[in-house]
């Protein structure tokens, strides 16, 4: 028999291995895959229905309330049942609620406020699963040898991908099968995530259930939370970017809830414009994160943030108010999405070097919860102010709000954080 010697067993221990990080990304992308099928299918199956932009506006209203206050409450959550059990249950909870809608439908048995409804339970267990899993990228980037800043433009990648093919695809399909389809699909791409989660990440233990985190009273919750919501008070920095990204995701639900599909059956080609634009913004956003996983060590952080937050918000409304057709806006919304995409990643990579591990479920709920506490005001309001006002108008005003809130970085001094010494723009 032969025998390992004991420095070669150690070395094989604490190899890297990156399956689990593959399996979370590959269950990202087809989770937000799903979420972007619903992202075009439901406003458009809204459309088709109602014809009212108000209405649509209403829809987008009940499934964002509950997902803000789900991410609110879900951190303390996602550590008493473990953040593998958080991502599946979400899973496949968001995917019968999405399934329910053409079931119903085909029935002849669907109703408006059923449809309200639906959307409403939707949100509720969406952002459990979405904050479990963005909270395990850092633990499985470590596991598999990534570094961190790379792992995290990995992972909006392959959330930009997914919104990229699920848009794009969401458009040709809407026209060739329906709405209804789409939102079949789009039930059973929740289940293949949650199948991709539950075994692909089983065996990585920042994953399951920590022994500490064990069920407690009421009390024990509030404090949890009470915890999570100090800690990002006192970081100056993670609370302006609450504030900026609280405005700008209110503007991005008007945007892509209502305007832009009132947009494209107004005036461009139906849903198969609408899926191409919306696909056009994710491809630039994927060019983005891809970037940023290559550059990310060689610009600094806030004057690169800065910049592609003013040039992925106004441009694009201002373009679709006052540039007709589809190619201008088609170019707008490219550039609009590469500055996302380059965004996003210094996001997460800060939020993951000021947290600490502890705490990461419960402040990234509490931030996600912030940052869409505008979000459901954004459908509603633009619905009725399209209806009262007109598209174009509409697209002004939003233009204008969004342009005065991509200026803070540079106004306000908590930024400069971002490449303080020492602080999230430091570097390892």
């Amino acid at each position: 028999m032969t025998v390992a010697a004991p420095g070669r067993a150690a070395e094989a221990q604490d190899a890297p291995d990156r399956r689990p990080l593959g399996a979370l990304l590959a269950a990202n992308l087809i989770s937000i895959t799903g979420n972007a099928f619903a992202g075009i299918g439901v406003p458009w199956f809204v459309l088709q229905t109602t014809g009212s932009a108000s209405r649509a506006g209403l829809v987008a209203f009940c499934g964002m309330l509950p997902l803000a206050l789900s991410a609110l409450g879900g951190g303390p959550v996602i550590d008493r049942i473990g953040r593998l059990r958080a991502s599946v249950l979400s899973d496949l909870a968001c995917g019968t609620a999405i399934g329910l809608i053409p079931l119903l439908h085909r029935a002849g048995v669907l109703r408006f406020w059923q449809l309200c409804l639906v959307m409403a339970v939707n949100g509720l267990c969406q952002a459990p699963g979405e904050t479990a899993r963005q909270v395990l990228a850092p633990d499985l980037a470590a596991h598999a040898g990534v570094p961190l800043a790379r792992a995290m433009s990995l992972y909006t990648g392959a959330s930009r991908g997914a919104r990229l093919l699920g848009a794009s695809g969401a458009g040709v399909l809407i026209a060739l099968f329906g709405a209804g389809s789409v939102l079949l699909l789009d039930a059973a791409t929740f289940g293949v995530s949650a199948l991709l989660i539950a075994f692909g990440v089983r065996r990585v233990p920042a994953a399951v259930r920590r022994r500490e985190a064990r069920p407690g009273g009421l009390a024990t919750y509030r404090d949890e939370l009470r915890e999570g919501l100090l800690f990002l008070l006192r970081q100056r920095l993670l609370l302006a970017v609450t504030l900026v990204l609280m405005v700008t995701n209110g503007l991005d639900q008007a945007w892509s809830a209502v305007l832009l599909p009132v947009h494209a059956q107004r005036d461009l080609g139906g849903s198969v414009d609408l899926g191409l634009l919306a696909g056009l913004f994710a491809a630039g956003a994927l060019t983005g994160a891809l970037l940023h996983a290559t550059l990310a060590d060689r610009l600094p952080r806030r004057p690169l943030y800065t910049c592609c937050l003013i040039v992925s918000g106004c441009p694009r409304l201002l373009v679709a108010a006052f540039a007709p057709g589809l190619l201008p806006l088609g170019a707008a919304l490219a550039v609009a999405g590469l500055a996302a995409g380059i965004c996003n990643p210094i996001v997460s990579t800060v939020l993951y070097e000021l947290v600490p591990d502890a705490l990461r479920s419960r402040v990234t709920g509490v931030l996600a919860a912030g940052v869409l506490m505008a979000t459901p005001l954004g459908g509603i309001a633009c619905g009725y102010l399209v209806d009262r006002a007109g598209l174009t108008t509409a697209l002004v005003l939003l233009g204008g709000a969004y342009l005065l809130i991509t200026l803070c970085p540079l106004i306000f001094p908590a930024w400069r954080r971002l490449d303080g010494p020492g602080g999230p723009g430091a570097r390892g």
